[in-house]
């Protein structure tokens, strides 16, 4: 249960991309990538390190997920802007 609440906080907040300059790696669905698999990576790390099962959930893994959402969207973000300043 606990990936399904890390995939759904991932979609969650990827939906507030639409207020960040679109500069993205791949544009939106890049951002939708980059959102899902920060937040599912983060949150087994985090998950795992502190010992509960993935089927273990409650608001606090809800919660986990949001780190991972911002930095797999950093991440797509700065691929995105290397991109775009390597095009011209």
């Amino acid at each position: 249960m606990a990936l399904v609440v890390f995939f759904m906080m991932g979609i969650a907040l990827w939906h507030f991309t639409v207020f960040i300059p679109d500069r993205f790696w791949q544009g939106i669905v890049g951002a939708f990538l980059g959102a899902v698999l920060g937040a599912i990576v983060f949150g087994l790390i985090v998950q795992e390190a502190s010992g509960k099962s993935l089927g273990d959930t409650d608001l606090l893994t809800a919660l986990i997920a949001i780190p991972g959402v911002l930095i797999g969207l950093g991440i797509v973000y700065a691929l995105g802007v290397r991109a775009e300043e390597r095009a011209g």
